[in-house]
């Protein structure tokens, strides 16, 4: 059962009970990528790195050893709508989490030499990123579907234009976003609401914190620009080819998205049986690795088929996917694979909710973002409640050749 309560300042917190002695805590910020104006491309991620370099009471040494100084982990990512903030630790130690994730979403100072040490870190992470075409490929597909726009940004950033930052700019995007009523304190564990009410009270990180309400920030608007379609080929001189095809989608709070979920996972899912794994993997032998992905924004959303192949496949593979898209709007599921492709998905869900890290992770970005919860349970009865015409319905809708880019990675 979950428990809610907002603070005068604006703070949002929930938590749910787990019985262990471990707890899972964090804080989440409605600030990512899409916050940024153009010339602050990759700020949001440096600010992630930067906020364990120093605060007002903290230097990065302190920072460090007062968690991990009881066994604790603590960790951080960034991404196009939040950045999240997370802990695991015994839950003795409650009191040490929170007052340090407080402290360092409230009061981080961007030291200049530590900001300048870091941004050469993540330069070196870009780089290693840039080795590696199958998670570039992400990145660029977003950025066709999303021209003009924040979200199609790369979360990390370009080195040049890190190094034109500034302490400024990391101050001017945490005073505009790092503000309480734009964060989600969340907690998983064996501590109820009037625990942690006493924690954060008692937290020194909450003197002197008053509301501030913003309005609408830099970002915050759905994307206008038509996506891309048809065919986009790089030459990256990479060893195998890199796909992907997809489209727009519909946001988490459509009531479509619960069908194109069910769907994806039916298609290109993390199952063995997948449609798609099935026809290029275990059929065809023409890959290693084929799957769907469906990405969620609060106004929109991603749909996309990944593969990786032989250079020589790549049009052979493309003929094999749209082969099991045509099946699928030509030939709609019948009931019974319908109600297969429920159960596994619930079994799947039923496994992933036993990762209590993860758990707490959406527990906290699902308040941040739509200010409510929702228990398995709940899941499992809106699963139980689509029909099959829903689904089919839904995918007739989102799929269409001419709203299709394909994104081809070659030597």
């Amino acid at each position: 059962m979950f428990q809610t309560h907002t603070m005068d300042c604006g703070l949002r917190i929930v938590c749910a009970h787990r019985d262990s002695d471990v707890v899972y805590c964090g804080i989440a910020v409605d600030a990512g990528t899409r916050h940024e104006t153009d010339e602050e491309g990759g700020v949001a991620h440096l600010v992630e790195h930067l906020t364990f370099k120093g605060t007002e009471r903290r230097n990065a040494r302190q920072i460090i050893t007062h968690i991990e100084g009881v066994g604790a982990d603590l960790n951080a990512f960034t991404g196009k709508e939040e950045t999240i903030y997370h802990c695991t630790l015994a839950l003795c130690h409650l009191n040490r989490a929170i007052d340090l994730l407080l402290d360092i979403a409230l009061h981080s100072t961007f030291p200049q030499q530590e900001m300048e040490r870091e941004v050469e870190v993540v330069a070196e992470e870009i780089e290693s990123y840039n080795d590696q075409p199958a998670e570039l490929i992400y990145d660029e597909f977003e950025s066709l579907l999303f021209p003009e726009h924040p979200l199609g940004r790369n979360i990390l950033g370009t080195p040049d234009g890190l190094r034109k930052l500034s302490p400024d700019h990391l101050r001017r995007f945490t005073n505009r976003l790092y503000t309480p009523s734009r964060m989600v304190l969340f907690v998983y564990g064996r501590a109820d609401m009037d625990q942690i009410l006493r924690l954060v009270n008692r937290s020194r990180a909450m003197e002197n914190i008053s509301r501030r309400d913003e309005g609408l920030a830099l970002g915050e608007t759905p994307p206008s620009a038509p996506a891309w379609t048809g065919k986009v080929v790089r030459h990256k001189g990479c060893h195998q080819s890199h796909v992907m095809i997809g489209c727009r989608a519909m946001a988490a709070t459509d009531p479509r998205y619960l069908h194109l979920f069910l769907l994806n996972n039916f298609l290109g899912g993390p199952a063995m049986s997948s449609r798609l794994n099935m026809a290029l993997r275990e059929r065809a032998g023409l890959v290693y690795t084929v799957e769907s992905n469906l990405t969620a924004y609060t106004d929109t959303g991603v749909w996309s088929i990944y593969f990786g192949c032989d250079h020589k496949d790549v049009g052979r593979c493309c003929s094999l996917v749209d082969r099991q898209l045509e099946r699928l709007w030509m030939a709609p599921l019948t009931q019974k694979v319908f109600d297969d492709a429920r159960r596994q998905l619930k079994g799947q869900l039923a496994i992933a909710h036993d990762s209590s890290e993860g758990v707490a992770i959406a527990m906290g970005k699902r308040f941040l973002h739509y200010r409510r919860t929702q228990t398995l349970e709940e899941l499992f009865e809106r699963l139980d409640a689509i029909t099959r015409e829903q689904v089919c319905q839904t995918f007739n809708e989102i799929f269409s050749y001419k709203n299709l880019l394909t994104l081809v990675y070659t030597e």
